[in-house]
């Protein structure tokens, strides 16, 4: 079980380092334009790898009914990447924490 734990929490490092790499992106390209610049999870998506998206999107396309791929479409690949690796990233990190010594008459 530690070792499992000791892979959340390397990954969810590594979420979080890499939300913020987005976060310093973003914040770069709004500083260079006029405009508040944020990129969603698709343009990042497609910038890392693009063959990987489109396979993704054709398996969800044949699995997910229409109406759950437009709430797909609209909310998971068009969130800012910033914040879903964020939250990923911090999720990963809450399932990989030690767990607290107990205290009282539960010790044994």
């Amino acid at each position: 079980m530690g070792l499992i734990r000791f892979i959340f929490r390397v990954v969810g490092f590594v979420l979080l380092v890499a939300a913020f790499v987005a976060l310093i992106y973003d914040g770069t390209k709004t500083l260079a334009g006029t405009t508040v610049m944020i990129t969603p999870v698709d343009v990042t998506w497609t910038n890392v790898h693009p063959s990987s998206l489109e396979a993704m999107q054709a398996k969800l396309k044949a699995n997910l009914p229409a109406s759950a791929l437009e709430l797909v479409n609209a909310y998971f690949f068009k969130a800012p990447a910033s914040l879903l690796l964020g939250i990923l990233g911090a999720l990963l990190l809450l399932l990989g924490r030690k767990p607290k010594p107990l205290i009282g008459y539960a010790r044994e």
